[in-house]
């Protein structure tokens, strides 16, 4: 089969990294579905599997035994069941699904426990911790992760919202008693993003009110079409970054004025003086100390990533003393990912695919979302498909 490969001798620049060559299909096991990709979706993972950082996932891969020196990425696609294996259920020959990004091993201890499987040690993200993703012509999966196309979508639309809007899904519905209610204000940081366009929508449709953080007059007024209330643009504001030490007065006092002034900005956005019940998150360093600031008193705070770092400073005063709470979030169970999909499907959510990209463009489309140029919204690239 083609697949678009990354290679360590390769690590660097997105539009670099990614190459077509031509490989083995991987074998179908019992459990397992063959699958033949129409379209992908494109997600950040694989912008930090091209870079080989923060994580060499190929040498992490041989590290526990692996053969491959190569990388297959892609943790989305629409496609068809081309072969099923032994005992793999629910699925048949000619069905049109979408794959969710998460797998896990159903024998676990701690699944067979009882546990919730997005929880399980076992986890992975397939496509990017996991090899042979999406970016080929045939994907293999297990049984489970497999969920019916949406019928309404064309197969580049269905390949482009699963993982951002399963993630959203769970962060916003699947940590009580800190779930989305009516009249909820509800901060959305990176409004226009893959995961914030689908969050944004998601709150809206729950009865909260979502107000976005953008970086641009375009991708705010994206977020407004969206059913955003208003924006925030983080460009006005310079406080980013680690928290001072809380012994520099100077330093924090500094910080403390650019924390009020945005929640002055949310404010205004509101149309009321209350904090927001939940914070979305995934920016990490830059953002968590202004998002546990800004968390209403009994909040929470729930973030599923670290894109502008992993260090994440808290002043502890903020979090105990006002029963705050910091969440982490990390894909999504089966439910959850069907849940989501038949909002879809109904109609109540739009997968927001803003550009489809033909299958020698996958670097492109990378390097547009490191260098923070891509287009509001989800992206795909065509597979076996041309339209």
């Amino acid at each position: 089969m083609y697949a678009s490969l990354i290679r360590p001798e390769r690590y660097g620049e997105p539009i670099d990294a990614f190459r077509t060559e031509v490989v083995d299909v991987p074998p179908v096991l019992p459990g397992q579905v063959l699958i033949k990709v129409m379209a992908a979706g494109i997600n950040y993972n694989n912008v930090w599997a091209a870079l080989g950082s923060p994580l060499d996932i190929i040498a992490a891969r041989r590290k526990q035994g692996a053969a491959e020196d190569f990388h297959i990425g892609g943790s989305d696609l629409s496609g068809i069941v081309w072969a099923v294996g032994q005992g793999a259920r629910n699925v048949r020959l000619g069905d049109e699904v979408v794959v969710q990004a998460n797998r896990w091993d159903e024998s676990a201890e701690d699944i067979r426990l009882g546990g919730d499987p997005a929880a399980s040690t076992t986890q992975r993200v397939w496509g990017y911790e996991e090899n042979y993703g999406s970016f080929a012509q045939f994907a293999v999966v297990d049984d489970y992760m497999c969920h019916p196309k949406p019928a309404r979508l064309s197969w580049a639309q269905a390949a482009c919202y699963m993982a951002t809007a399963a993630t959203a899904y769970r962060q916003l519905f699947g940590w009580q008693p800190h779930t989305v209610r009516p009249g909820d204000p509800v901060l959305v940081w990176g409004g226009a993003g893959g995961l914030g366009c689908i969050a944004i929508q998601l709150v809206r449709h729950a009865g909260g009110i979502p107000v976005a953080v953008a970086s641009s007059e375009e991708r705010g007024e994206f977020c407004k079409l969206l059913g955003a209330k208003g924006w925030i643009n983080r460009q006005e504001f310079d406080h980013w970054g680690r928290l001072p030490d809380t012994t520099d007065e100077e330093a924090m006092r500094k910080w403390l004025s650019g924390a009020r002034a945005f929640g002055r900005r949310f404010w205004e956005v509101l149309g009321d003086r209350r904090a927001p019940r939940i914070v979305l998150e995934h920016a990490g360093a830059d953002t968590i100390p202004t998002s546990m600031y800004l968390c209403d008193n009994a909040g929470m705070v729930v973030i599923c990533g670290g894109t502008t770092g992993y260090n994440g400073d808290v002043d502890l005063r903020f979090l105990w003393m006002r029963q705050k709470r910091l969440q982490g979030s990390h894909g999504a169970n089966r439910r959850e990912c069907r849940e989501v999909s038949r909002l879809i499907e109904q109609g109540a959510i739009d997968p927001c695919l803003s550009r489809t990209f033909t299958f020698e463009e996958i670097g492109l489309a990378h390097q547009l979302l490191a260098d923070n140029r891509h287009p509001p919204g989800n992206m795909a690239v065509l597979v076996n498909v041309t339209m």
